[in-house]
């Protein structure tokens, strides 16, 4: 049985980076790029909007409205707005541009080489395509860091595959073999350690991983979710143990803010302490926090921090 089969060199402790589309919308992409470019991660876990926005950004750019723009006067104009950024429809279109050729390729593999794809190995392969070395994709592919996302049709990249499909009908995504891959990464791994930004289908995803080991052994997460809903994207750290996701042992980090409006920013350097900046912005005022890691994340946390602002 191959234990690695993502073929990743294996280190004392594999970090899972898993992030809601909004951190790729948003300049937070530059920052996760960052750790990418430099290997600071070992996997990446998004939904499809994580993936799509990323390549994009690379074709049009993105443009800073306001949150209170009228959706009608937007929709009129052809302009979609994310919380307070303007994507043009212009940008989707460029988008199928790029897109489709690629699909028409991947299927032509498929047919005449037996190649199975899967989210990660279509990803990877857009990273390539892409070739650009702003794009998060494109240092996942160059540094060999599996991008999950088992959510992959969920957005603009699944409209792609549906329309495509009419076109040229057969192409087929088997998420199987990177559940596979990916629990593999959490069970073989010697520690690993998840730093979660947001909730939804990452988060679970990421923790149901960890679970397969009988939990994470450090574990960070930064989301404006609460617990009195009783969804899985505000659950407490403490939950998680109670699921095996994280270790019952560990001391997790949760950062937590009662403000709606905010922007989270990750500075790091590349001196041996590495420093990770939160800055939450909320509509009146700025909250700095720091936490220092050696090695940015590879040991993760020693003590547990608790912050509500």
């Amino acid at each position: 049985m191959n234990l690695n089969p993502v073929g990743r060199e294996r280190s004392n402790c594999t970090i899972f980076l898993a992030f809601t589309s909004n951190m790729i919308s948003s300049g937070v992409r530059d920052s996760i790029r960052y750790l990418v470019q430099h290997n600071m991660v070992d996997c990446l876990v998004t939904s499809a909007g994580g993936i799509e926005e990323d390549f994009i950004k690379c074709l049009a750019p993105t443009y800073i409205g306001d949150f209170k723009l009228d959706g009608k006067k937007l929709r009129l104009s052809g302009i979609n707005r994310i919380g307070n950024l303007l994507v043009s429809n212009d940008n989707y279109c460029k988008f199928e541009t790029w897109l489709m050729p690629i699909l028409d390729q991947i299927l032509q593999e498929q047919k005449e080489e037996g190649t199975l794809w899967t989210p990660s190995k279509l990803v990877a392969r857009l990273g390539m395509e892409i070739d650009n070395p702003d794009s998060v994709y494109y240092w996942a592919y160059k540094n060999n860091i599996p991008v999950f996302c088992p959510g992959l049709t969920d957005g603009s990249l699944g409209d792609m595959i549906y329309f495509h499909s009419y076109k040229n009908p057969g192409l087929v995504v088997d998420i199987v073999q990177d559940i596979r891959w990916m629990n593999s990464q959490a069970v073989y791994a010697k520690n690993t350690g998840m730093i979660i930004l947001g909730g939804g289908l990452a988060k679970h995803h990421t923790c149901n991983a960890n679970l397969m080991r009988n939990g994470a052994d450090f574990c960070v997460f930064i989301n404006s979710g609460s617990e009195f809903d009783g969804s899985d994207s505000g659950a407490s750290p403490d939950e998680a143990k109670s699921w095996g996701k994280v270790k019952i042992d560990s001391k997790p980090v949760k950062v937590r803010f009662k403000h709606f409006f905010f922007s989270i920013s990750f500075f790091t350097t590349v001196e041996s302490h590495e420093i990770f900046y939160i800055q939450l912005q909320p509509c009146h005022d700025s909250i700095h926090t720091n936490f220092t890691f050696p090695l940015l994340i590879r040991i993760l946390i020693n003590d547990g921090v608790n912050i509500i602002n």
